[in-house]
């Protein structure tokens, strides 16, 4: 399983945009194949930057997302509304059995 998360940090005065941006983007992305979650929170610590958490079932899945034009054009629309640069980390993990 692949892990994905970010954050995005919005002005003021383009919070709104930016979070019915990234809702758009969660919304389709769930629909994708090997998308097992994908989600967007407001961090409770800065009402102005929101959280990205995502679980894909292998590399190829993530790959493909990210090649969707409609992934490229999210990404491209945030980067202009964001005081500062988003953040993106990509993990490859295996859910633990507990005893």
């Amino acid at each position: 399983m692949i892990i994905v998360t970010g954050s995005a940090l919005a002005s003021e005065d383009t919070f709104e945009e930016v979070l019915a941006l990234s809702l758009e983007h969660v919304e389709r992305s769930r629909a994708e194949p090997g998308c097992l979650s994908h989600a967007v929170h407001i961090d409770c610590e800065d009402e102005h930057r929101l959280v990205f958490v995502e679980r894909w079932a292998d590399r190829e899945a993530l790959t493909q997302h990210f090649q969707k034009r409609e992934s490229r054009d999210f990404v491209r629309a945030l980067r202009s509304l964001l005081a500062e640069p988003s953040t993106l980390e990509i993990y490859q993990a295996e859910p633990l059995q507990m005893t």
